[in-house]
């Protein structure tokens, strides 16, 4: 059972993403080798408020998936692996300081921020490369990544897509944002 302050599905939402997400690990079984969908699911029926965070990255176009388990932890790790970024959380600053900072134009939301608020974490340079070995994502888009605290500090922020056959990782202000550049998250269950 979740604490009372955290958000959970109802019934009928629990059951219709539980339903997505199975069809989706069903499909992309090159994701997630020898992993069964029993052992998430149990995994997804004991951890209420992370199935609402999954939830959540499916309703802002994330379209979940599992793409590791790591026995150290038992944990399933699961990744947004929409096609491009997700549409739902593109137009977005790097992070609140970014954000706070401009002087017109401002986004209504910022990366780091909005992943909390649904309770994920922004894909680092390794898991973004790692994503990408499971097919071509971004190959229109960008999505930010975690960046250290030594860029962020001098108010740069870093991003990623898919070109050329290739991953390329940038810098950009933190106050910049475009169309086409929102994040990805991650999720351990």
């Amino acid at each position: 059972m979740a604490p009372a302050n955290q958000p959970v599905l109802t019934p009928d939402q629990r059951e219709e993403m539980l339903r997505v997400l199975k069809a989706r690990f069903e499909k992309n079984k090159n994701r997630h080798r020898d992993v069964a969908w029993a052992d998430v699911a149990a995994k997804l029926d004991a951890n209420p408020a992370k199935l609402w965070s999954l939830n959540e990255m499916e309703l802002t176009g994330g379209e979940p998936d599992v793409v590791a388990y790591d026995s150290a932890t038992d944990e399933y790790v699961f990744y947004d692996c929409s096609a491009e970024s997700p549409k739902g959380r593109r137009s977005v600053c790097y992070d609140r300081q970014g954000q706070d900072s401009r002087k017109e134009n401002r986004p209504e939301h910022n990366a780091v921020d909005l992943a909390a608020e649904l309770g994920i974490d922004l894909l680092t340079e390794e898991h973004y490369r790692a994503l990408q070995q499971l097919g071509a994502f971004d190959t229109k888009t960008s999505s930010w990544i975690q960046t250290p605290a030594a860029i962020r500090k001098l108010g740069g922020a870093l991003f990623a897509e898919y070109r050329y056959g290739h991953v390329f990782v940038f810098h950009n202000s933190a106050p910049s944002y475009y169309a086409a550049r929102g994040f990805r998250g991650s999720l351990r269950v």
